[in-house]
């Protein structure tokens, strides 16, 4: 079962907010880490299905657009990202974030 990363960058907080909400209400993904960047940009990253990853970034776009005051700047999604990937960048599944693992 490919498990895929998702990404998506907002401009404010309220984009990144109503992004990460939209997508764990539209698919089976779990929220694997989320930081602030500079200039008033926020990042939010989701594991799932590669399938599931597909659904949640679309829907997390459309939320964060339709925020007031709200922009994606840039998102991505990684099929099955290699191990030394996972080793590196913070999408690994913490302790903070293994309950809430769907898959």
């Amino acid at each position: 079962m490919p498990i895929a990363v998702g990404v998506i960058e907002t401009l404010g907080f309220p984009a990144v907010l109503a992004a990460a909400d939209a997508m764990v209400k539209s698919a089976e993904v779990a929220i694997v880490h989320h930081d602030k960047a500079e200039s008033g940009r926020f990042v939010v990253a989701i594991r799932g299905q590669v399938s599931e990853v597909k659904c949640s970034i679309a829907a997390g776009i459309k939320a964060g657009e339709e925020t007031y005051g709200g922009e994606v700047i840039t998102h991505y999604i990684v099929p099955n990202p290699p191990d030394n990937v996972e080793f590196v960048l913070p999408i690994h599944f913490t302790e903070k974030t293994e309950n809430f693992r769907i898959f």
